[in-house]
């Protein structure tokens, strides 16, 4: 349900100020009433003025997977995650696009069908790496083996794809340490 009262306020700041970032805050309300057309329209204005807003860039990504332009969206949340690896609604929406032209194809549409965009685990830099070992209720068995979720988890499959990712820059940074000692 959209706070009308909320999205008077923020289209009044966004009259007064067109350069303002409140069109980021004016956009979610719209997508998450459902409005995603005018989310779309409101973000591509505002980020004519603030290109690099990534927050607004999630919302837009969001918003286009919603009308179903799939590799617009999917451009979108690949420009955020460049810019902030760990955006976890930007890695989880575009495992939705996947999942979602996954659905959608069929031997009859397969040519004319926008193929899933392949995820790719941002590498993080080695001192934002998690020390598993100082996780309460983490394990990491020997040799770094886990259970892997199976093709009907997708999403499940590309967290743990991430985790792998993370545990093996940690290893590598002890290795490091190790070698210094």
């Amino acid at each position: 349900m959209i706070d009308s009262a909320r999205i008077d306020e923020l289209k009044r700041r966004v009259r007064q100020d067109p350069a303002s970032i409140s069109f980021a805050a004016l956009a979610e309300e719209y997508r998450r009433g459902g409005q995603y057309q005018e989310a779309i329209e409101i973000c591509r204005e505002g980020l004519r003025h603030h290109p690099g807003y990534v927050s607004a860039r999630v919302t837009l990504g969001r918003a286009l997977l919603e009308v179903g332009e799939f590799e617009e969206a999917a451009s979108e949340l690949e420009y955020v995650l460049s810019a902030a690896p760990e955006n976890l609604v930007a890695t989880r929406t575009l495992e939705e696009i996947r999942r979602r032209s996954n659905q959608k194809s069929s031997p009859a549409k397969e040519a004319q069908q926008v193929k899933p965009v392949p995820l790719e685990i941002p590498r993080l830099p080695v001192s934002q790496a998690p020390n598993t070992a100082e996780v309460p209720g983490v394990d990491t068995p020997a040799g770094g083996d886990h259970v892997h979720a199976t093709a009907e988890e997708p999403a499940l499959a590309g967290l743990e794809e991430f985790l792998e990712a993370i545990l093996r820059a940690r290893r590598e940074t002890d290795h490091r340490h190790e070698q210094r000692r």
